[in-house]
């Protein structure tokens, strides 16, 4: 197939639409569905990243996708008891890609209503049966198991997208896009980011352990994939927090900040100890934890919180949260351009950010190095930038 017609762009009135190669053949088949502009579009961002991440690491990966950056991205280690709670997942054994998609879209589960999912390895049973339960538009996969196909093809009244890539195909060097009646052409960014991007750390403390290694290359290859401007906070092999898209590094830097607090915050034993009603579905359950989480006094005073919950939560006060979020280490951050400020590192580190990954080139490097001392944060120059757009 060299074209596949869409409904619409990524408007209902920017007809007529489609996908088309022009030379060969379209490297992917829809098994289910019908997808349109926006989902191929994240289909083929995530798609790509995924790909990268096992490159990369050798491990299983998935992303969750919406608007063309992800929600959250993650490798397939297993999930712990605290996160089985967090992300509502089943118990017992899963698969490693099971695991990966789980933990992907657990990093931010209210950007990841609606979601697009990509998987770097076939989507098995445990997959689709999770995914299945979710509000996700569509999955795009290297190959699915019949069981998986079954299970997915149910979803949504049987109108679940799924997307099947050949794996190993590999796009041309030159891309082309158009814009106003213009025609934009450059290289495909075909860098390949691996640890020889983290060699040269500037900071007093040159103590880069694997496992923050391993976090830095899954913050990276994320931003690389990620609407610019973009800030992205990683630990334990996920992303928990990824600012997308602002105009300057300090607000990504503060948003994405802002999502690892709260996605700290949904571990506090006051949040896993919420008791909810029989019958509230699982956007519902979200949506009222981070209610809770923002302004717990303000959630439970009257009765709102009957419809809800069994007994009324505990009052989370600012000083508890703040309190709960000083614990929270280990963190690493990733940036696609270089930090112009301090004021990042100060950010960051108010997140529990321990590690660094930038390129550096700013004429204020010295200061931001010097902040980064100050808390004994390790910071390497990777030398490139990752725009994306």
């Amino acid at each position: 197939m060299t074209e596949l017609e869409l409904k619409y762009g990524c408007n209902p009135n920017q007809k007529p639409a489609r996908i088309f190669m022009e030379q060969g053949e379209l490297p992917l088949e829809v098994l289910n569905g019908r997808p349109g502009y926006i989902n191929f579009m994240d289909a083929l961002n995530s798609w790509q990243l995924v790909k990268a991440l096992k490159q990369a690491t050798g491990l299983p990966a998935a992303a969750s996708f919406k608007h063309v950056s992800p929600a959250g991205a993650a490798l397939g280690l297993p999930l712990s008891d605290t996160e089985r709670l967090m992300y509502l997942a089943p118990q017992g054994d899963l698969s490693p890609i099971a695991c990966a998609y789980i933990r992907a879209r657990g990093a931010d589960r209210l950007c990841s209503f609606g979601d697009w999912a990509a998987l770097s390895d076939p989507c098995d049973g445990d997959t689709a049966r999770f995914l299945a339960g979710e509000v996700s538009d569509g999955v795009i996969a290297p190959d699915y198991t019949p069981e998986a196909l079954e299970i997915l093809r149910e979803k949504r009244k049987g109108g679940y997208n799924v997307v099947k890539i050949n794996p190993d195909y590999t796009p041309s060097p030159i891309e082309r896009r158009s814009i106003f009646g213009i025609t934009f052409e450059q290289g495909y960014n075909d860098l390949s980011i691996d640890e020889t991007m983290l060699e040269n750390i500037v900071t007093q403390n040159k103590n880069l352990p694997q496992s923050a290694k391993n976090d830095m290359l899954l913050a990276l290859i994320t931003l690389k994939y990620t609407q610019s401007n973009s800030v992205c906070y990683v630990k334990d092999g996920m992303t928990i927090g990824v600012g997308a898209g602002q105009q300057s590094r300090i607000h990504c830097t503060r948003l994405a900040g802002n999502k690892a607090d709260i996605w700290w915050l949904r571990q506090h034993p006051w949040v896993l100890e919420l008791q909810f009603i029989d019958g509230v579905r699982r956007p519902d359950r979200d949506n009222a934890i981070d209610l809770y989480i923002a302004d717990s006094a303000a959630f439970t005073q009257g009765d709102a919180w009957r419809q809800l919950f069994k007994v009324c939560p505990k009052e989370l006060t600012p000083a508890l949260k703040a309190e709960w979020i000083a614990k929270l280490e280990g963190v690493t951050l990733g940036s696609d351009a270089f930090f112009p400020f301090g004021d990042n590192v100060e950010r960051a580190h108010q997140s529990g950010v321990q590690y660094i990954a930038q390129p550096g080139g700013s004429i204020r490097d010295d200061q931001v190095i010097e902040t980064a001392d100050k808390y004994g944060v390790v910071m390497a120059f990777t030398g490139m930038r990752l725009f994306h757009h």
